[in-house]
């Protein structure tokens, strides 16, 4: 079996500042792949331009503005402007309470940015490689698209959405020489927690006490993979855990004795 190179690939990567994003970004620009790193960012896009000079172009965007999402995209000079890989990730997760104290303020801004933002990356980025007969669209989900687990209601229900939207962005581009996986990550150590609990470190590193977590390069490994096998290979879900988790048991809420 004869791998892409990596050198024939450009890849346009949201959520380029940090995590799963930026080691993403770095694996394939070390591997000689042209990157255009997406975040809101600037300082942090600005070092990662350093480290890889003219295979990095960098974009200062919130891709849930819609008007400036489209235009950045549809004006990219060249040869980014031939960008074959898109990985639509940027995403986050806020609080942990359960549904009835939930705030709103924090469903709003995951089904901005899981949902929305994701919706607006992948329409104006898709239409371009389907016109090339070229492409791979990778999404990042969660195993909790999969797997509920107290205080993810809104988080992963729109994993949930991500993983269906893959699903059937694949049916629809089947054939037209466009790939498409969802990268689906189990307990990864980035700044997931610390964005999900608003900056306390402290409870963030109490999530991985005691575990081997995965990392940002562990899963930027996992979509290097998937998008350098042959093209007549597509891998429509990678789902991961760290070694240490698996399914949880189902809730049984017992009436007091």
């Amino acid at each position: 079996m004869t791998m892409l190179d990596p050198g024939s690939l450009t890849l346009l990567v949201t959520g380029a500042t940090s995590g799963i994003g930026l080691a993403t970004a770095r694996r394939f620009a070390g591997a000689g792949a042209r990157v255009v790193a997406v975040g809101r960012r600037a300082e942090r896009l600005a070092a990662l331009k350093a480290e890889f000079g003219d295979l990095v172009h960098t974009l200062v965007l919130d891709v849930c503005d819609e008007a400036a999402t489209f235009a950045a995209f549809s004006s990219l000079p060249a040869p980014f402007d031939a960008y074959n890989v898109v990985f639509a990730n940027a995403g986050l997760a806020l609080g942990l309470e359960p549904a009835h104290e939930a705030r709103l303020a924090d469903w709003k801004t995951m089904v901005d940015t899981n949902i929305t933002g994701m919706l607006y990356t992948v329409r104006a980025a898709l239409p371009a490689m389907v016109a090339r007969k070229q492409g791979h669209l990778v999404f990042t989900g969660s195993i909790a698209g999969d797997y509920s687990y107290p205080g993810a209601n809104v988080y992963g229900a729109t994993k949930a959405f991500v993983k269906q939207f893959s699903l059937n962005v694949w049916a629809d581009v089947a054939g037209s020489g466009v790939r498409v996986t969802n990268i689906e990550p189990g307990l990864t150590e980035t700044e997931f927690s610390v964005v999900r609990f608003a900056g306390d470190q402290g409870r963030a590193d109490s999530v991985y006490a005691g575990t081997e977590p995965m990392t940002g390069e562990d899963i930027a490994e996992q979509v290097f993979f998937a998008c350098t096998l042959p093209r007549h290979v597509n891998i429509n879900r990678i789902q991961s855990m760290a070694s240490q988790q698996a399914f949880g048991p189902l809730v049984l809420k017992r009436n007091p004795v």
